[in-house]
């Protein structure tokens, strides 16, 4: 199934669920190549695919096609404006303040939420108000859903990676040799092995390309640190902001204590950590260790834990003073717990420790030796 299907059929499942229900009429389409394979004519028969074709009668949809050209124009005026409307009030300019998909598709449904209090033109009620009139009247959900997805059973490579569509999607490397199941949607793809899940990916739109986890090649990597620093993994970790300067930092100074091969063994270990930490824990213990000048996994851990303890002061932490602008990525901003308990310690008013009892001694040792009636 194309990727464009998928996301036909997604759209779907998503705009329904919202409805919470099926509309009892025709829906009205295009001729667009996920519902229609050949159009017959100038009638609106149309040959559709098989999978559309069991997906609409999963969900009770009956189709009703435009004519196709100039004869049809006028057949979905209304909801080409409707889309055009939302296009110009949300989209223009085009929203530039998102890291994934999945981010933009939340603000979407907020903004349609918020439309639901938009009045069209002069009519008295609003669209959620009509809309609530009309809700009652649908066709109410199927029990059982509908897989929109497509399942392969690709063979892990001896690379860690499984080929999906031209594209190269790493798993964690024990599974080298093994035949999974994989399901592939319109905006990402689940690995299963055995019925679990061992990977989840973001699909790639491009051909040839690869998504790999640092993390799916950590075990390999800690037997063989050398190619630690070149592997690809590690550049996309880089761009996606999962491996930060802090990271970079403390491998810099493990490098220099310990020599190369054990420094980065040092900074997997740590990353190793993750599996069972938060990230942000794991970058903050990263800070404070290195603060502390202590390049061991085991002093990470032991920060990064107080920190997802919640061992931290009550008072509101002071922030370190700003780093000088640089080129390159922004470095993350950390307040040091040592730093904080250090400025917060109550005034010392101990007397200065003295070594006056001492003197005697050296008295002692520089005089003449005790006579033998003395020593006795």
């Amino acid at each position: 199934m194309p990727k464009p299907q998928q996301a036909f059929f997604e759209g779907h499942v998503h705009a329904l669920s919202v409805l919470g229900g099926v509309p009892r009429g025709k829906v009205r389409y295009d001729n667009l190549k996920a519902a229609v394979a050949q159009v017959l004519g100038f009638s609106r028969q149309r040959t559709e695919p098989e999978r559309w074709i069991a997906f609409r009668s999963h969900w009770g949809i009956e189709s009703f096609y435009c004519r196709p050209g100039i004869e049809g124009a006028h057949e979905k005026g209304g909801v080409e404006g409707q889309i055009g409307y939302f296009r110009r009030n949300h989209f223009v300019p085009v929203p530039e303040v998102v890291a994934t998909l999945a981010e933009l598709n939340e603000m979407v449904d907020r903004w349609d939420l918020e439309d639901e209090g938009r009045r069209i033109r002069s009519r008295p009620r609003t669209i959620g108000e009509y809309f609530a009139v009309e809700q009652p009247q649908l066709k109410p959900l199927p029990v059982e859903p509908f897989e929109t997805g497509r399942w392969f059973t690709p063979r892990v490579d001896r690379y860690g990676q499984i080929t999906v569509r031209t594209n190269r999607y790493s798993v964690p490397v024990r599974l080298i040799g093994k035949t999974l199941r994989v399901l592939l949607h319109a905006s990402e793809l689940v690995v299963f092995d055995d019925g679990r899940e061992v990977a989840r990916h973001e699909r790639l739109s491009t051909q040839g390309g690869s998504r790999l986890v640092l993390d799916h090649y950590l075990e390999a990597l800690v037997r063989k640190p050398g190619a630690f620093p070149g592997a690809t993994a590690l550049e996309q970790a880089r761009s996606a902001g999962r491996f930060t300067p802090v990271h970079d930092d403390w491998w810099d100074a493990a490098r220099a204590a310990h020599g190369d091969k054990e420094g980065t063994k040092a900074l997997i270990e740590v990353l190793l950590l993750a599996r069972h930490m938060s990230h942000e824990h794991v970058v903050a213990g990263l800070a404070v260790a290195l603060r502390a000048g202590a390049l061991t996994a085991d002093a990470v851990a032991l920060e990064a834990r107080k920190i997802a303890d919640g061992d931290l002061p009550d008072q509101p932490m002071p922030s370190p003073p700003p780093e000088p602008a640089a080129a390159g990525p922004t470095r993350a901003t950390v307040t040091f717990l040592a730093d904080w308990r250090l400025s917060h310690l109550p005034p010392d008013t101990r007397p200065l420790p003295s070594v006056a009892a001492y003197d005697q001694l050296l008295r002692r040792r520089g005089g003449s030796a005790p006579s033998k009636g003395e020593a006795t």
